[in-house]
């Protein structure tokens, strides 16, 4: 099963790292999308089927946590996996989010942490 995602982050420099990142993990990478800050992700989110969003925090226009709340809100992405890369340190940020059921990678990152995450949150199994 090819995995649709969505990367959410204002550097565009970042977003293909982590989409180079996305591709070493060996695991089935569908379509990737991007997006430059929160609310270019919802719009993505309304026009196409994503599988799980990986997002930043700290972007202008809607930040992270905001879109994860919208997210959360909305009955047609509440339960998309979110991974949340980012160099973010505030720990009550931090357990905020993972109240809403995302996980969290710290920067810098490696593709096997990606991978790993991913497996996680897709509940994947380690040939898959």
């Amino acid at each position: 099963m090819a995995i649709n995602i969505l990367i959410v982050d204002d550097s565009a420099v970042m977003r293909a790292m982590i989409l180079k990142s996305l591709r070493m993990t060996g695991l089935d990478i569908g379509e990737t999308y991007q997006a430059g800050n929160g609310q270019e992700g919802l719009e993505a989110l309304n026009d196409n089927w994503v599988d799980m969003v990986i997002v930043d925090i700290n972007m202008p226009v809607m930040n992270g946590e905001e879109m994860i709340g919208q997210m959360r809100e909305n009955p047609a992405t509440a339960d998309i996996p979110i991974v949340v890369i980012s160099t973010e340190g505030s720990e009550a940020r931090l357990e905020r989010l993972r109240e809403k059921g995302a996980a969290f990678i710290h920067k810098p990152f490696t593709p096997e942490t990606i991978r790993d995450t991913m497996r996680t949150m897709l509940h994947l199994e380690e040939n898959d």
